[in-house]
């Protein structure tokens, strides 16, 4: 992806504060620390993060927060950069099961699906 394509994937950027993988052609932040030896492909994208060894990030993997990914790890797709939302102490648990969608007790929908079916699974369920 060029820059422009980067930046309408994720907004408006500064490109003197990124610069593209020799190794892959991704994007990545100068605030990142990314070892040569790194893979970045094409369309994934490195916001901070210390990533070393023999890591590949493809896909469309986006990486941020102060995640520290090293060895012979692979992050790819939709991969979490940081630990998903997760919820308990009610009756049925809460989590992130995949981006956009979310888990309350057996029943995993998009957060779409929920707002406009809150009414309906909470008489199912019999949540008051």
């Amino acid at each position: 992806m060029d820059f422009k394509e980067l930046c309408n994937k994720i907004g408006e950027q500064n490109i003197d504060k990124w610069e593209q993988s020799k190794n892959g052609g991704g994007w990545i932040n100068k605030k990142a620390k990314v070892a040569e030896s790194v893979f970045v492909g094409s369309n994934a994208i490195i916001f901070s993060a210390q990533i070393s060894d023999n890591a590949q990030i493809s896909d469309n993997a986006q990486i941020s927060g102060n995640a520290r990914i090293f060895g012979n790890a692979w992050i790819s797709g939709n991969a979490w950069s940081k630990s998903p939302l997760f919820i308990i102490g009610t009756r049925h648990s809460l989590t992130n099961t995949k981006y956009g969608y979310i888990k309350i007790g057996c029943h995993s929908k998009t957060i779409n699906w929920w707002n406009e079916n809150v009414k309906f699974i909470g008489k199912i369920e019999g949540y008051k």
